[in-house]
């Protein structure tokens, strides 16, 4: 804890790198009928959002689809992002187009190949924290209410 807090601006272009950097592996937690639902899934960053790809049966698609809201989580415990987002819009597989490529170009898959039964969730951050130790905990939000703070 020796080192000086980072500034929003310092904390706001972290948080940006680890969303755009290739295989951005994330924690999603949704709920439905209050039992919650936690998994590992790989995201992209595209025009100002998060995509996540995934089988449409899934929990974690049919909490998303019904309830709309999700918490994002990357990082360890000594370098954490938390990210409250809304589900903006679903596009199937086969209707993909520029979603997809953004996806594919960032991770090491591409769910285009995976069927129709899978889709691209596209989810609007509302609120991101971001923080390494105690002393970055006051200042932590870096977005609130989709604004950006820095």
């Amino acid at each position: 804890m020796g080192e000086q807090p980072r500034t929003r601006a310092q904390r706001k272009a972290d948080v940006l790198a680890k969303l755009s950097a290739p295989v951005a592996d994330v924690w999603v937690a949704t709920a439905a009928d209050g039992r919650p639902c936690l998994v590992p899934l790989t995201a992209a960053w595209h025009d100002d959002r998060i995509v996540l790809a995934t089988d449409t049966s899934t929990p974690t698609a049919r909490n998303l689809i019904a309830g709309g809201i999700a918490r994002l989580a990357l990082g360890g415990t000594r370098d954490v992002v938390l990210i409250d987002a809304r589900l903006e819009r679903t596009v199937p597989n086969q209707e993909a187009g520029a979603i997809g490529e953004a996806y594919a170009a960032q991770n090491d898959w591409d769910p285009r190949t995976a069927g129709d039964a899978y889709a691209f969730l596209i989810l609007r951050p509302e609120r991101i924290q971001a923080w390494r130790e105690l002393n970055e905990l006051p200042g932590r939000a870096v977005m609130r209410d989709g604004d950006w703070l820095a």
